[in-house]
């Protein structure tokens, strides 16, 4: 009987231990996941044909949007809302690097990325590269991206990207400190920009 109660209480401990550590693993924020680089890794192409890598996010704090040059509003909008921010939170362009990695790179190729991209602004990064990098550059940064076909009867034909929407910070180190939503409050999200600077 002894021997029983004590095989029961160790099931027990082992499951609580497993329960929580599942819990933190689901629960954690980006902060909390590591001191190190939010994200993975990668070497895509900039707008400018370029290589650049995930080295790019260090020496100076960084807005990072993912998007696609065939998105109707929230692309174009928030590209040109974060350029008017910039402009106002360092206007001499020399504190803050912003990018804009596609997450549609079978039809945004780096010169598509300049053009679009240079209509827009001067102060931000168009990026892209091989489809596969792309993307695993995309989920290892945790961002949500799907084709979804305009004619169900036709999944090869033209299609919209559902994505996140958010435009990640992150500081000097390249680690997480925060998002601006989109729609967020002009004051707010120029304030979250002036925050990230002062962190460096």
């Amino acid at each position: 009987m002894k021997t029983m109660r004590i095989v029961v209480w160790v099931a027990v401990v082992v499951v609580a231990g497993l329960l929580g550590w599942l819990s933190f693993g689901i629960t954690k924020s980006p902060e909390a996941a590591g001191e190190g680089p939010y994200g993975v890794p990668f070497t895509l192409v900039a707008q400018n044909g370029q290589s650049i890598s995930d080295q790019a996010f260090r020496g100076k704090p960084t807005a990072l949007f993912f998007g696609y040059t065939h998105c109707p509003d929230v692309c174009p909008t928030t590209l040109f809302e974060l350029d008017g921010w910039m402009k106002q939170v360092d206007p001499d362009g020399t504190k803050l690097n912003a990018y804009f990695v596609t997450v549609d790179p079978e039809r945004d190729t780096p010169a598509i990325m300049n053009q679009y991209v240079s209509n827009v602004s001067t102060r931000i990064t168009g990026i892209s590269g091989d489809a596969d990098k792309v993307m695993d550059m995309v989920k290892g940064f945790r961002v949500f991206a799907k084709k979804v076909p305009l004619d169900a009867k036709d999944p090869n034909g033209d299609y919209t990207m559902d994505h996140t929407a958010s435009v990640f910070l992150l500081d000097s180190a390249g680690r997480f400190a925060g998002t601006i939503s989109y729609n967020e409050n002009a004051d707010i999200a120029v304030k979250k920009l002036q925050n990230l600077i002062k962190k460096g």
